[in-house]
């Protein structure tokens, strides 16, 4: 059993975490969904990442530069994106060797599951 904390910031264990969404648990919330996301990426799971993509915007395949290390993520803001909502935007900067990546993601359900739907690259 992993006991490092959750690629995605939250103190609990990656399995514990975000290891279950991978795994197959449906995430609860927009924001619990991009935080698996993001631990997909340090992960290295494109599999997770199109499984978790709207339909009407994921691409065909995703190739992730394995030479690309996460570093961090920071949760800015949400709206709306729990338990009562259909829709949901996380703010959020995630952090790499190098650089960072500020983005305000859309999520939607789609048959009950929250999805990635598409993004807006901040300043």
């Amino acid at each position: 059993m992993t006991t490092r904390t959750c690629p995605c910031g939250r103190p609990e264990s990656y399995d514990a975490c975000c290891g279950r969404y991978h795994a197959g648990a449906a995430a609860p919330s927009a924001e619990a969904l991009m935080r698996s996301r993001y631990s997909a990426f340090v992960k290295g799971d494109a599999g997770y990442l199109l499984r978790t993509w709207h339909p009407r915007t994921r691409p065909v395949r995703l190739d992730l530069d394995p030479g690309t290390k996460w570093t961090g993520l920071e949760v800015l803001g949400t709206t709306d994106g729990s338990a009562f909502h259909t829709t949901g935007t996380v703010t959020y900067r995630a952090s790499y060797r190098g650089g960072s990546l500020h983005e305000r993601s859309r999520f939607e359900r789609v048959d009950g599951a929250w999805v990635y739907v598409d993004g807006d690259f901040l300043e």
